[in-house]
C-alpha cells in the first residue's frame, strides 16, 4: 500500500473519532438555547482548561509558531508572553461575567454591554465587528486544513477539497451538538495535540543535533542573532521593543475579549471553576514550547524554506519517517484547525442571533426559533468562510492583524463596563468608533507608526479619550441600573 494511502487512512481515522466525540457529546445538554450556546453553563474544570487551551492553538498557531521561530528567531516568543498573560484579566472581570449572566441570562458578549449601556445598537454593532473578526480567522483555518489534505495526499486531492472534508465535519458536530461538542471535541484534540507538539519537539533536534541543548549551542554558534530578544520583523531587520511590547499588549486586550473565548465564561459550572481555569492556563503554554523546538531546529538544516509557515511540514516530509508517523503530525495539523474554527462558527452564529437579528427584527422571537435560526446561520457563516478560503485572493492574514485591533477596542469599554460609573451610552459608542477609526487610519497610512507599535494600541488611546470625554459632557446614566454592574 502506498504511504500517502496509509497517511490519508490515519487521517480519517482521526476525523471519524472527532465526529463521535462531537456529535455523541451533544446528548449531555438541553434542548434550549441556553443548552446549544451556553451547555447548561455546567462545564468543569477539564472541560474549560481544554476549550480555552485548544481554541486559541489553531492553525495559524501550529504551523505559524514554527514559521516565526525559523524565520525570525526571538521573536516567537512573543507567542508564548501573550498565551501565558492572554487570560489574566478574566481572573479580574470573569466573576462578575459570570454572575451576572446567570443572573439576567446572558449566552453571548454583546448582551451584556447593551444592558450596561440600555443599547440595542451597540448590540447590534458588536455583533457586525464580532463577524468581520471571526470571518478571516475561520477562513485561515480552513485554508490550513486544506494545505494538510494537500500534503497527506502528496497533491492528489486539492485544497478545497481537504476544507470541505476538515469542515464538513465541524459543520455536522456544531450543527448538532453546539458548544457541548466544541467543548469536547476541544478536550479530544487538545489532548492528541499536547501529545503529538511534545513527540515532535523532542525527537526532531534529536534527530537533527543530537538533542535540544546541542540545537541551541549550535544556533548560539552561527546564528546568534537568532536567539537575541527581541529578534526580527517581518522583513528581516530587528524588531524593535516597541513593536514587541505593544504585540504582546494588543494581543492579550484582544485574546481576553474574542467574543468565541469571552462566551465560554458563561458556560463555567461556577466561579471557583472559572478561577481556576485562569490560573493553569498558562500551563497551556507548555504545549508551544516543543512547537518553536520544530522551528528552531529547522534554521541550519533546512535553509531557504519559503513561505516559513512550511517549515513544519518540509522537515517532516524530509526525514523519511514512517506513514503512521506523518499521518499523525497530518491529523495534529487538523485538530490545530478544527479546534478553533469549531468554536469561531458556533459563536458566529450564536453572536448575530442573539445581538444581532433578534434585537433589531425579531424580539419576540421563542427559544426553538432562536436555536433553529442559530443553526441555519452556523451553515451559511461556514459557506461564506469556505468561498473566501477557496476563491478570494484577499489577504486574510493581513484583515486577521487588522481584526485584533477591532477586538481590543472592546477593552476600554469592559473597564468601563465595571469600574466607571461615569461612563454613558453616548460616551460607550463614540469611543469604540473612535477606536476602530484610528485603528484603520494607522494600518492605511504606514507613515503614521513609530517604533512599530501596534495601530491597535492608539486606537485604544483614542478609544479611551474620546470615552471620557463624551461621558463627562453627557447626562449620567440611572445610578440604580448602573450599581448592579458596577464593582464597588
Amino acid at each position: 500500500m502506498p504511504s500517502w494511502v496509509i497517511v490519508f487512512l490515519v487521517t480519517l481515522a482521526y476525523l471519524a473519532i472527532s465526529l463521535a466525540v462531537g456529535v455523541m457529546s451533544g446528548r449531555r445538554a438541553s434542548s434550549s438555547t441556553e443548552g446549544y450556546v451556553a451547555a447548561d453553563r455546567e462545564f468543569g474544570f477539564l472541560i474549560m482548561y481544554f476549550i480555552m487551551g485548544a481554541s486559541i492553538f489553531s492553525a495559524f498557531a501550529f504551523l505559524g509558531g514554527p514559521g516565526w521561530a525559523y524565520s525570525r528567531g526571538a521573536a516567537a516568543f512573543y507567542i508564548l508572553s501573550y498565551g501565558t498573560l492572554g487570560l489574566a484579566p478574566w481572573y479580574f472581570f470573569g466573576p462578575r461575567v459570570a454572575t451576572l449572566g446567570r443572573r439576567f441570562g446572558y449566552v453571548t458578549q454583546a448582551e451584556l454591554f447593551a444592558h450596561r449601556f440600555q443599547s440595542p445598537t451597540l448590540s447590534g454593532l458588536l455583533a457586525l465587528v464580532s463577524l468581520v473578526s471571526f470571518l478571516p480567522y475561520l477562513t485561515l483555518q480552513m485554508q490550513g486544513a486544506g494545505y494538510v489534505f494537500n500534503v497527506v495526499t502528496e497533491g492528489r486531492m486539492p485544497e478545497w477539497a481537504g476544507a470541505a472534508i476538515a469542515y464538513g465535519v465541524v459543520l455536522v458536530y456544531v450543527y448538532y451538538s453546539g458548544v457541548m461538542g466544541v467543548g469536547w471535541t476541544n478536550t479530544f484534540q487538545g489532548m492528541f495535540m499536547m501529545a503529538l507538539a511534545w513527540g515532535l519537539g523532542i525527537y526532531l533536534p534529536i534527530k537533527l543535533y543530537g538533542g535540544v541543548g546541542a540545537m541551541f549551542e549550535a544556533l548560539a554558534d552561527s546564528v546568534p542573532e537568532m536567539l537575541v530578544a527581541p529578534g526580527l520583523d517581518a522583513a528581516g531587520n530587528v524588531w524593535t521593543w516597541g513593536g514587541y511590547c505593544s504585540a504582546i499588549a494588543i494581543s492579550v486586550m484582544g485574546f481576553s475579549l474574542w467574543p468565541h473565548y469571552f462566551m465560554k465564561i458563561y458556560t463555567a459550572r461556577d466561579v471557583r471553576t472559572l478561577k481556576k481555569t485562569v490560573v493553569f492556563y498558562p500551563t497551556f503554554q507548555i504545549f508551544l514550547v516543543p512547537i518553536l523546538f520544530i522551528g528552531f531546529s529547522g534554521i541550519l538544516r533546512f535553509p531557504g524554506v519559503e513561505p516559513a509557515d512550511a517549515i513544519l511540514p518540509t522537515i517532516i516530509t524530509s526525514l523519511g519517517l514512517p506513514a503512521v508517523v506523518v499521518g499523525l503530525f497530518c491529523a495534529g495539523a487538523l485538530a490545530a484547525s478544527m479546534s478553533t474554527g469549531d468554536a469561531i462558527v458556533h459563536a458566529a452564529g450564536s453572536i448575530l442571533i442573539n445581538d444581532l437579528y433578534k434585537i433589531w427584527f425579531r424580539p419576540e422571537m421563542d427559544d426553538h426559533s432562536q436555536r433553529r435560526a442559530i443553526r441555519f446561520l452556523v451553515i451559511v457563516i461556514s459557506g461564506v468562510a469556505y468561498y473566501f478560503a477557496v476563491f478570494s485572493d484577499y489577504s486574510l492574514v493581513y484583515l486577521l492583524l487588522l481584526a485584533y485591533g477591532f477586538i481590543a477596542q472592546l477593552f476600554p469599554l469592559l473597564l468601563a463596563t465595571f469600574f466607571w460609573s461615569r461612563a454613558t451610552r453616548p460616551g460607550a459608542m463614540a469611543g469604540l468608533l473612535a477606536g476602530c477609526l484610528v485603528t484603520v487610519l494607522w494600518n492605511v497610512f504606514p507613515a503614521l507608526q513609530w517604533q512599530q507599535i501596534h495601530p491597535g494600541i492608539w486606537g485604544v488611546l483614542a478609544n479611551v479619550f474620546v470615552l471620557v470625554a463624551v461621558s463627562l459632557v453627557t447626562r449620567p446614566m440611572d445610578e440604580e441600573h448602573v450599581v448592579q454592574f458596577v464593582v464597588r
